[in-house]
């Protein structure tokens, strides 16, 4: 997501520095060249050494006759982005009035003349994150391109994004924006239809694809809308580790709901990508708890096709499907992928085995008029999905411009 991308980590004086050494690391694992810059009141929280070692470069503590800020920041600079976390509300402020008296508000002034990317990651108690003067400084740097990476609300703080929200508004202001202004939705996850109020007809799948198709969709510049089942082992909700906050979660259960909110959702959508392992089959719900110890039959009955509902109410929307089969036998994937391809008109296909249910890696056909394989991690193959998504994008818009 940030292979060969220069951040310049700009570091200033609040306690969420001592989480710098972590996410220089997580930077690092997720291929980006770090330099850091750090004001005085950072360094007396955590030490340049530290710094240094977790980025394997040269800390710039003070700018110097070798005008380090331009070296990092100015037009013909070292840095592809500026990422300041932690952010201060000072220095929020600082960088709204143009005022630059620290190595760090000093990049930025450079950063912003230079039209460098800037990346903000506030961290402050909550008084003075909702403080109007910075409320009202946030409001006009943003109004000058730069991105802010929402903080946590929580025991009267406003904490800072966790490492994972931060390296995503990294990647999605420091790369190319091939979806920038495209709204797409994706599902994912496995439904669950009721059997009664403690049991549910579901699945193996964990979701973990689609989250990394939408999470590779917003890391491109879209606006995503991820609806995901409420079943398997992944993390949901606000601040998630997995979906940040910048996504919009709708947060569904049965096949029936992620059919409603599908429809909702697409409607004015650019895209709609259907990772969601969305249950076959429903049944009668028992209003009361089945009592165990007896014999008992289960009448199934089909469940809504939610991506035929969606062709039916949008025939133009480029639709991405993925089909998972059990058989292990490419032909057959195929097969089945170019079935649902040709039924729904959608955009290509991805197949894959049954197997990879769950796992980190995967290996995909990705099934169009012909077929591409692909393995690797499950987000390398959503930068790979989202890749060609882009391309099916920028072929209807020219074919709605010709």
């Amino acid at each position: 997501m940030l292979s060969g991308v220069n951040v310049a980590l700009g570091v200033t004086g609040s306690i969420a520095a001592v989480k710098t050494v972590e996410l220089a690391h997580e930077l690092r694992r997720r291929g980006a060249n770090v330099r850091a810059v750090m004001s005085a009141s950072a360094q007396g929280i955590v030490h340049p050494w530290s710094v240094e070692f977790a980025t394997g470069n040269d800390v710039v503590a003070e700018i110097t006759g070798r005008v380090e800020h331009v070296e990092l920041c100015g037009r013909e600079g070292w840095a592809d982005v500026l990422l300041i976390a932690p952010a201060t509300a000072n220095t929020v402020g600082k960088i709204a009035g143009a005022i630059d008296d620290t190595p760090v508000t000093t990049c930025a002034t450079t950063a912003l003349g230079a039209d460098l990317p800037v990346v903000i990651a506030p961290a402050m108690h909550e008084p003075m994150y909702d403080h109007p003067g910075v409320l009202e400084a946030i409001d006009r740097v943003e109004g000058w391109g730069v991105s802010f990476v929402s903080p946590r609300i929580d025991e009267g703080k406003a904490k800072i994004a966790s490492e994972d929200a931060i390296a995503l508004g990294t990647a999605r202001a420091a790369t190319p924006s091939p979806l920038s202004g495209d709204r797409v939705v994706v599902t994912a996850g496995a439904t669950a239809e009721s059997i009664d109020p403690v049991r549910v007809l579901t699945n193996r799948s964990s979701g973990r694809t689609g989250r990394e198709v939408a999470r590779a969709c917003y890391a491109a510049g879209a606006e995503v809308t991820l609806i995901h089942a409420l079943v398997g082992p992944h993390p949901l909700g606000a601040g998630s580790e997995e979906v940040p906050p910048s996504i919009d979660l709708v947060g569904v259960e049965s096949s029936a709901e992620l059919s409603e909110a599908a429809l909702e959702a697409a409607e004015g959508a650019d895209a709609y990508v259907s990772v969601a392992a969305i249950s076959d089959y429903t049944v009668e719900r028992e209003d009361q708890k089945i009592r165990s110890g007896q014999d008992l039959s289960l009448d199934l009955l089909p469940s809504p096709k939610v991506v035929d509902a969606v062709r039916e109410a949008n025939p133009g929307l480029p639709i991405v499907g993925f089909k998972t089969e059990t058989s292990g036998e490419d032909d057959a994937m195929v097969e089945a992928a170019r079935t649902i391809r040709d039924r729904i008109d959608m955009a290509f296909v991805v197949a894959n085995d049954a197997s990879v249910m769950g796992d980190e890696g995967t290996r995909v056909l990705l099934v169009d008029e012909g077929v591409t394989e692909r393995s690797g991690t499950k987000a390398e193959i959503a930068n790979e999905v989202v890749g060609k998504l882009a391309t099916v994008l920028v072929g209807e818009g020219e074919s709605r411009d010709g």
